[in-house]
This record gives C-alpha cells, sequence and structure tokens, in this order.
C-alpha cells in the first residue's frame, strides 16, 4: 500500500491530478506516467529541454 501512496502523491504533485483518478489508473498505466515524470526531472536536473 505505501507504494500506491507514493506513487499517487508523486504525480498529483507534478501533474495536479485527483487522488480519484490517480488510484482508478491501473499500476502499469501510473508507473509509466511516474517513469515519465522522473525522465523530465532528470533532463531538468541536467539542465536540457529535450
Amino acid at each position: 500500500m505505501g507504494r500506491l501512496y507514493e506513487e499517487v502523491a508523486y504525480l498529483a504533485y507534478h501533474f495536479h491530478w485527483s487522488q480519484e483518478v490517480l488510484v482508478e489508473m491501473e499500476h502499469r498505466e501510473r508507473r509509466q506516467w511516474v517513469a515519465e515524470v522522473a525522465r523530465m526531472n532528470q533532463r531538468c536536473n541536467e539542465g536540457g529541454s529535450s
């Protein structure tokens, strides 16, 4: 259950999606979004825009 809270908090923080939308999302799709946000953050931290 802890992992679900982490994923929901992470995506809600970055995309401002509601808890309801995120909890109803399939785990696989939610993990894909988490990975995409992590890539975006990595690029920003490296100073890149692509």
